[in-house]
This record gives C-alpha cells, structure tokens and sequence, in this order.
C-alpha cells in the first residue's frame, strides 16, 4: 500500500501546526483558560472547518446544525448565531485587552 502526498497534504499539515502553535500561544500568554469546550473529535464530527475551531466551537456545532434543519432561513436560529457571535466579540475583546498590556508593558512600543 503506497500513500502520495500531495499539496493538498501539505495545506492541512500546514494548517494543523498553524491551530497547534497558535493554541499553545494562547495558553502561554494566557487568553484561554486552558479547557476547550468542544473536543477536537465533537469538531471533526461536526466537520467544522479547521479555521472556526477555537475556543466558540462549542456554539458553533448547534448554530449549524440548526442552520441545516431550518433550510438556512435568516430568520431561524437567531438565538442561536446571537449566542455565537457574542462569544466571538468577548474573545476579540479579551485579544484586544491582552494586546494593551502587552503594548503597556513594553512602554507603549509596537511590536512590528
């Protein structure tokens, strides 16, 4: 049995270390609390795409499937997407919070 790597491979290698650096980043400087609420197999399952598997996966699972359920009708789900994207907002905000102390700490120096 012979396996060919392909670029398509290599995309998601690239990708899976990418999510692993940038999750242990995280922890390291601390914006996540170290618990993910949505196993990386409930993700997989669910087949969420590696670029909305963070810390609000575990909203993410229901508003899709609710979203297949109601045929995708913008006025279906609404609870449900609400919920979602303000877990987005709360972890952009705490990005947002960390990136402060972080410019404070350096003496108001960006970094790039």
């Amino acid at each position: 049995m012979t396996f060919e790597i392909n670029d398509e491979h290599i995309f998601y290698w690239k990708v899976l270390c990418k999510m692993t650096v940038v999750e242990s980043a995280k922890s390291t400087i601390g914006l996540t609390d170290g618990s993910t609420p949505a196993s990386r197999q409930a993700m997989s399952d669910a087949r969420l795409p590696l670029a909305y598997r963070d810390s609000c996966a575990h909203l993410l699972i229901p508003l899709n499937r609710c979203r297949q359920e109601e045929y995708y009708l913008p006025w279906k789900c609404e609870t449900e997407r609400h919920t979602y994207e303000r877990c987005q907002y709360e972890e952009f905000k705490k990005r947002v919070a960390k990136m402060d102390e972080l410019r404070a700490a350096k003496g108001g120096e960006r970094s790039n």
